[in-house]
């Protein structure tokens, strides 16, 4: 693969393996709730992208160089330290969910959340939805 090829690709992996195959027992229901609400924001089926990333969607994105690179509308991954929500969108359109959502941090499109318990589900249903919503404004389907 050519350096400038993204490594980060849809792949041909289980994704119930790769959610299983997490460590902690909490974190695996993490992400089988994860997997439910992302799949029902999303209208897609969950795909391994790359070794450690479950992806909804794609789009394909054009930078002013002219490169394009597919990448997966919505995300998770369970990282060492936290759980990653991927919401490619950004954060500048969903103040208003980010303040009700409760304890997390925020990366340029990442949201770092610890564990479901510590937000509100249905917030971040909400903002799932909200941003894939946007996406699909933003970079229409077909």
């Amino acid at each position: 693969m050519a350096s400038s090829e993204p490594k980060t690709r849809p792949t041909n992996a289980s994704v119930n393996d790769f959610i299983a195959a997490q460590s902690d027992p909490e974190r695996v229901k993490d992400c089988k709730t994860l997997l439910k609400m992302m799949r029902q924001a999303s209208g897609e089926k969950p795909v391994m992208w790359g070794d450690a990333i479950v992806g909804f969607g794609h789009y394909t994105a054009t930078y002013a160089s002219g490169r394009s690179m597919e990448w997966m509308r919505i995300a998770f991954s369970p990282r060492k330290n936290d759980l990653t929500v991927y919401l490619v969108d950004g954060f500048e359109h969903h103040a208003e969910l980010l303040r009700k959502l409760g304890r997390y941090k925020t990366g340029r499109v990442c949201l770092y959340i610890k564990r479901l318990a510590d937000v509100d589900v249905a917030v971040l249903q909400a903002l799932m939805e909200a941003s894939v919503a946007r996406m699909k404004q933003l970079y229409p389907p077909g």
